[in-house]
Formats: C-alpha cells, structure tokens, sequence
C-alpha cells in the first residue's frame, strides 16, 4: 500500500484539504519558488513535456491540479482550441486567471475549481489530460488516475510530469541535501508557510516513481506506458494512452 505525506501533520483534515489550504497559503510566491528553488529547470521540463503532447494534435486538453496555469500556458504550443484547467485551490486559480487575463488568453484558457478524483466532464471528452507536478498530492492515487482515464477518448494521452528520486551518485546525495534541507528553509523564509515546503519532499519520498508508477498507469488499464528520465532521474515525464 503507498505512504501518504500530509502538509500538516499536526491536522486531523483529509489530505485533500490540507492540499487545498496548503496551495491556498502559499499562491501569492507559488511561481516565484518554483522557477527559483529549481533554477529555472522546472520551465524547461514543461517545454519537453508539452513537446510530447505536440505529435498528438489535440483540440480539447484537460490540464488537472493546473496551480497557477502555466503548464496550462505552456501546451498552447501544441495548438489546441480549447484548454481547462482545474485545482483545487482558489487562491492558485485566482491567480491564474489574473496571468490568463493580463496575457489575453482567456478565452483559449478556462479555469474551474475540481479535482482529479471527481471530474465534472462526461467520458470520453478530452484529447489529452495533461498533470504538471500534481499527481504526488492526489489523496487517492488510483482513484485520481481512473477517473482521468475516464474522461480521456479512447487513444489519447495522459501526460504527466512529476519529481522523481534520482539513483546514482554524487547526484543522488546532492539531490537528498538540498530537497531536504536548502529546499524547505528558503521555501518557509519566502512564503512564511513553515510546512508547505517540508511537505514537497516527504511526498516526493512516497511517491510511486518510474516503474512503480507506471505498474499502477497499467493496472487501471492505460496503455503503452513510457517513462522519460529528466535532468539525471529528478524528473520524469510519464505517457499512458486509454485503450
């Protein structure tokens, strides 16, 4: 059975709420962190991401736990008619539409509070469901991955980018230092949330990386499943296809 980390431990609440006040906190240095705690690197992997998802031509993409919509920004590459955007947090998604808004793009782009594990599409919807560093906080892995299965139509893509735990040395001890250590004490100076960057690296730990996530992608019945290494094992970009 997969550990689950939680925001706060110290919180009786499900872990979808703790996500959901955990993003809520942080919203306002949510960009800021990300491109500065990974040196800018996180842009680049949303590129070769969204590179994939290119060669598939969709016309109606789902980005799930889409934060502050720049994965959601970054796949208008691939020249889809439509994108929606779902999270659960509305401070991420206020945000959000402030950036749609101020970069005219609004009306390619729409943004609705949800998660994966209750999606309000009928089956059979979306070209592609695409997740940027988001799978690792659902409260229900499986359940969350079924449920976009659902929504995709048959033959297209689930994309998903996600923090992996790199394997080789000297990578892997610099990698544990920094996630552990450098991470969380800059990312609490910055967005004054003690836990939330505590928390990033403690459900990197228990997530189901490369094959083990990949075995669950099969389970629920996803097809020619592929895994992309990034940046030396410290992410990794997954493609599973509905049957």
């Amino acid at each position: 059975m997969t550990k689950t980390a939680f925001p706060y431990s110290h919180s009786s609440d499900s872990k979808k709420a703790q996500v959901e006040q955990m993003f809520d906190n942080i919203s306002s240095k949510y960009d800021f962190l990300n491109h500065f705690l990974s040196l800018g690197i996180d842009i680049i992997w949303r590129k070769k991401a969204i590179s994939i998802l290119k060669k598939y031509n969709p016309k109606f993409v789902l980005d799930v736990a889409t934060g502050t919509a720049d994965f959601a920004i970054e796949a208008l590459a691939a020249k889809p008619e439509k994108i929606i955007g779902v999270d659960i947090s509305e401070g991420m998604l206020s945000k959000g539409r402030i950036k749609l808004k101020d970069k005219k793009l609004d009306q390619l782009i729409s943004l609705q509070k949800g998660d994966s594990e209750s999606l309000d599409f009928e089956e059979n919807t979306f070209d592609a469901v695409i997740v940027s560093f988001g799978v690792r906080n659902f409260e229900n892995l499986e359940k969350g991955l079924s449920n976009i299965y659902r929504v995709l139509k048959p033959g297209a893509p689930l994309i998903v980018l996600e923090f992996s735990k790199p394997k080789y040395f000297p990578i892997k001890q610099i990698y544990n230092i920094y996630f552990k250590f450098a991470l969380p004490t800059i990312g609490k100076l910055v967005s004054k949330d003690s836990s939330a960057y505590t928390y990033l690296p403690e459900s990197v730990e228990v997530f189901p990386d490369g094959e083990k996530f990949t075995s669950i992608l099969d389970k629920i019945g996803y097809k020619t499943c592929k895994i992309y290494s990034l940046t030396f094992g410290i992410s990794s970009i997954y493609v599973g296809h509905k049957a």
